[in-house]
C-alpha cells in the first residue's frame, strides 16, 4: 500500500471520520470502562455475536467474574454455564485459561506480544485491548474496519495490507477515540449494503468515486467476513443443544442423539469434537461439563 492509494491526505480523512463518530459514538457499555480484563471479556464476546446480545451478557458475565482472579478460581463448568447461550463456547474455555495464565504473570500483558500469546487472542483482539484498555497507539482491524479500508482504498486487501493501512492512518495520540469511530463507521455507515449518501468519507472514498464498481473490494477482502453458514440443522446448532442440556445435568451418551435431533453417527462425532477440546467430560456412559478445572 502507498499514500497514492487514498484519494485524499490521511490526516484529511481522520480528521473527517473523527468529526463524524465522535458526537455519535454508540453508547457501549465496556467503552466507559479501561479495564483489561473487562475490555477483553467485551472483544471475545462480539466475535460472531451481535452487539446487542452482548451488551446484557456482558453486564452478567462480569457479574459473576468481575476479575481475572474469580473467573481463574472458578472450574470451567462455571464458566460455560454462564456462557450458555452465546454459541462457540470454545471463547469461554479460552478467557477461562486466560485468566489463569494473567494470574500467573502477575498483572495483564501490556504489550503487543505479551497479549499475543495469551489463549485464542488474535491480531485483533490483542490491538483492541491496547486501544481500548491501555489506549495504546495500535490499529484494530475487526470485519467493519477491514470493510472500511477496502472500499476507501478501493481494492481488495490482503490481511497485511488491511494491517498496514491502519496502521498508517490511526492517530498515536488518539488511538482509542479512532478505532471506535472507524468501527463504528462500518457498522452503521459503511455496512454490506452502505448508506454511501450519509457517509463523512463519499468524496473521499476510492470505490465511492469510481461509481461504486463491482465488485466491491471489501468482498473477498481479508478480515471480512461473508454470509455466515446456515444455523438450522448445523452442527453449531446440535452442539448448542447438547450444551445447554449438560447445564442442566449429566446426561447419558445413548440419548445425546435424542437432544442434539442428529443420528447416531453425528452425535458420536459431535461429541468427540466436544471431548477433544475440552469442553465435555465424560464418565463411563454419562456425559457432563468439565470438572476441577
Amino acid at each position: 500500500m502507498t499514500a497514492e492509494t487514498l484519494p485524499v491526505s490521511e490526516d484529511h480523512l481522520v480528521a473527517l471520520v473523527l468529526a463524524w463518530g465522535g458526537p455519535r459514538l454508540r453508547d457501549l457499555p465496556w467503552r466507559a470502562t479501561r479495564d483489561p480484563w473487562a475490555v477483553l471479556v467485551a472483544e471475545v464476546m462480539a466475535q460472531q455475536t451481535q452487539i446487542e446480545r452482548v451488551v446484557e451478557r456482558w453486564h452478567g458475565f462480569l457479574g459473576r467474574f468481575p476479575d481475572v482472579s474469580s473467573c481463574a478460581r472458578a472450574p470451567l463448568a462455571d464458566v460455560l454455564r454462564i456462557w450458555q447461550g452465546l454459541g462457540y463456547p470454545r471463547r469461554a474455555r479460552y478467557l477461562h485459561e486466560t485468566a489463569r495464565r494473567v494470574v500467573e504473570l502477575g498483572a495483564f500483558p501490556n504489550t503487543l506480544e505479551g497479549l499475543l500469546a495469551l489463549p485464542g487472542v488474535g491480531p485483533y483482539t490483542a490491538r483492541a485491548v491496547l486501544a481500548f484498555a491501555f489506549e495504546r497507539p495500535a490499529a484494530a482491524v475487526d470485519t467493519n474496519i477491514a470493510r472500511v479500508l477496502a472500499r476507501i482504498a478501493g481494492e481488495r486487501l490482503t490481511a497485511r495490507q488491511a494491517q498496514e493501512l491502519a496502521d498508517r492512518l490511526c492517530p498515536a495520540s488518539d488511538a482509542w477515540i479512532w478505532n471506535q469511530v472507524i468501527m463504528d463507521l462500518g457498522a452503521v455507515l459503511c455496512r454490506p449494503r452502505p448508506h454511501c449518501d450519509e457517509c463523512p468519507l463519499q468524496d473521499s472514498c476510492r470505490w465511492t468515486l469510481q461509481g461504486r464498481p463491482e465488485p466491491d473490494p471489501a468482498v473477498g477482502s481479508a478480515g471480512v467476513s461473508g454470509r455466515q453458514a446456515r444455523f438450522e440443522g448445523s452442527d453449531r446448532q446440535a452442539r448448542g443443544r447438547l450444551m445447554r442440556r449438560l447445564v442442566e445435568g449429566e446426561l447419558a451418551v445413548t440419548d445425546a442423539a435424542g437432544v442434539m435431533r442428529v443420528d447416531d453417527e453425528r452425535a458420536s462425532r459431535l461429541i468427540g469434537a466436544l471431548l477433544h477440546d475440552g469442553l465435555v467430560g465424560q464418565r463411563g456412559g454419562v456425559l457432563h461439563l468439565p470438572e476441577g478445572g
